[in-house]
């Protein structure tokens, strides 16, 4: 089977690439090859009830099929340079804002609209930080939500399936250059094509490896970041989630001096379990629709490890921290605030005693076993910074869920196309090390589309 543009992966890169390229070039045949199903198949087995955790499906329905690892995340969209990726660093500032914003108007077209778009834009709340040394990242953020999300990827969806070929639960084993093109070499068969996006998000980080490899193209892996999930009353955090929804602090630890930093705020969302390469991880979800909210409000305290030569698996290394996590508790574990301050492993009675009622069905344990002790201080001088600002998250009855790890895929040699060093072959999301969001793996496909679709059509 011969096509003139074969994307690898359904994540958002592959969507608004797929997407670009039907409005551009809509005489182009097009393929797209993903590992997991469609996005009515996507179920979790996890039901709270006959099954509470992750059973390591074979494909987990979380982090594979249309609309990638984002199709049941919180749905937000960050519309800045200032975080989310460096894919300014190849097509310039204005660029990349500009192809960001032309994502969120598709989002809004196709069922986003009524959606809420938040700005930290001349906010008060920016001085706050600052006088207690924390710093707020500016960013436009538009709020889908975990329900509304779902709704524009299967409008986007309805509106491709006719003019796309999508090849569901079909994992692409090899690449090989051609003299024209290239070769896409999967169980059902091998499939040729003139121009090659590989957009594989973070869960094809090993694969990406193995083509980079074989196809001899430079790397550069040095990054994880590490931390736990914290689950609060959505009230202590009201005051600055109600006006900006997704806030982005960093603080620099006064031990250390490393960098901690939140990450994927849910107001009165719940904690859930993610599955990447059989390791189980926490992350956060909340929905726009009022009767699944929940009283407590939910995000990431990460610190981010930068490794130097000649150690080159910083994936491996968050791998392996999040592999004691499993081995300790059978999966995630929480802890309270104080049972970690006061040096004692969490009891599933102090939990059941708790103010702070968990949304997940996690196992309590002790998180200073599994997280080193200098990624630990750094979480824990973070959560007393929090408390100065938002005054309750340094409580007792504050929940922690270890461990979140949030891999980056190692930086792939591309160029300002975000080509590779073989001509046709572009490497874009999550996959290239290049983003590290949905706006930013979004508005990648819709570039390189942009770029396919001027040399082919």
């Amino acid at each position: 089977m011969k096509y003139d543009v074969i994307i690898v992966g359904a994540g958002p890169g592959g969507i608004f690439s797929a997407y670009q390229l039907t409005k551009k070039a809509p005489k182009l045949k097009v393929a797209v090859f993903e590992t997991g199903n469609e996005l009515s198949k996507r179920k979790c087995p996890i039901d709270g009830e006959k099954i509470k955790s992750c059973i390591k499906c074979k494909t987990c329905a979380i982090m594979n099929g249309f609309g990638g690892a984002g199709a049941f995340s919180d749905g937000k969209y960050n519309i800045t340079n200032d975080f989310g990726g460096s894919l300014y660093r190849y097509i310039g500032h204005k660029k990349a804002i500009e192809l960001m914003e032309y994502v969120d108007d598709i989002n809004v077209s196709y069922g986003g609209a009524g959606t809420k778009m938040y700005s930290t834009s001349g906010n008060a709340f920016k001085t706050k930080c600052i006088q207690n040394k924390l710093t707020l990242l500016d960013a436009s953020v538009r709020h889908l939500g975990t329900d509304i999300n779902y709704i524009v990827l299967e409008n986007i969806y309805n509106e491709l399936k006719d003019k796309v070929d999508f090849y569901f639960n079909t994992t692409v084993e090899a690449i090989s250059i051609l003299e024209n093109g290239y070769k896409v070499t999967t169980k059902k068969g091998d499939f040729e094509c003139k121009r090659c996006i590989i957009s594989v998000g973070r869960s094809g980080s090993k694969w990406m490896e193995s083509v980079c490899r074989d196809l001899d193209i430079d790397t550069n892996s040095s990054r994880v970041d590490i931390g736990v999930r914290v689950e609060i009353p959505a009230v202590i955090f009201k005051h600055i989630t109600d006006e900006l929804y997704e806030s982005k602090i960093v603080y620099k630890t006064e031990k250390f001096e490393d960098r901690v930093r939140t990450f994927c705020m849910n107001p009165n969302g719940i904690v859930v379990n993610e599955n990447t390469n059989g390791i189980v991880t926490v992350n956060g979800h909340s929905f726009e629709d009022p009767s699944k909210k929940t009283e407590n409000t939910n995000f990431a305290l990460l610190v981010a490890k930068h490794f130097s030569e000649p150690f080159k698996d910083s994936n491996g290394y968050g791998e392996n921290i999040a592999r004691l996590s499993n081995m300790l508790g059978g999966g995630v574990i929480v802890q309270r605030f104080g049972d970690l301050e006061r040096g004692r492993r969490s009891t599933k009675q102090r939990i059941l005693e708790n103010t702070v009622i968990p949304t997940l069905s996690a196992t309590p344990g002790d998180l200073s076993l599994v997280l080193p002790k200098r990624i630990l201080d750094g979480i824990i001088e973070m959560i007393y910074a929090l408390d100065k600002i938002a005054p309750g998250t340094a409580n007792d009855d504050t929940l922690l869920y270890g461990v979140e790890v949030k891999f980056y895929n190692m930086e792939v040699a591309l160029d300002e196309n975000l080509e590779t060093k073989h001509k046709g072959l572009y490497v874009i999301g999550d996959g290239s090390g290049v983003t590290h969001s949905l706006s930013h793996a979004s508005a990648s496909g819709v570039f390189v589309a942009d770029k396919i679709a001027e040399q082919l059509a």
